[in-house]
């Protein structure tokens, strides 16, 4: 999760949103790892048909039991009615 975290944070779009240096977005993931949960997806039943490098992600978010995923990636979103995923305004609009 954290390697998939650090790649969309290098996405140009998502650079011009937060503004930060390669060492802020380091230092960012360096506290994601100190305080994230860090559970097992192992045998985790997730399959993505459109693209399974997001397995892994509904797989954490079936083996944590969260509260919910914030995403926005289309692919993800499409199984929000099957499990607790919403889009990142919709997420926005409950805080």
């Amino acid at each position: 999760m954290l390697i998939e975290i650090t790649r969309v944070l290098a996405y140009p779009k998502i650079c011009k949103r937060i503004d930060w240096s390669d060492e802020e977005i380091d230092h960012f993931i360096s506290l994601l790892r100190f305080n994230a949960e860090i559970v097992n997806i192992d045998g985790v039943d997730a399959v993505m048909p459109r693209d399974a490098d997001d397995a892994p992600v509904l797989a954490a978010l079936i083996a944590s039991d969260a509260d919910c995923l914030v995403s926005g990636d289309q692919d993800l979103l499409t199984f929000k009615e099957h499990y607790s995923i919403e889009g990142v305004a919709e997420f926005v609009r409950r805080l």
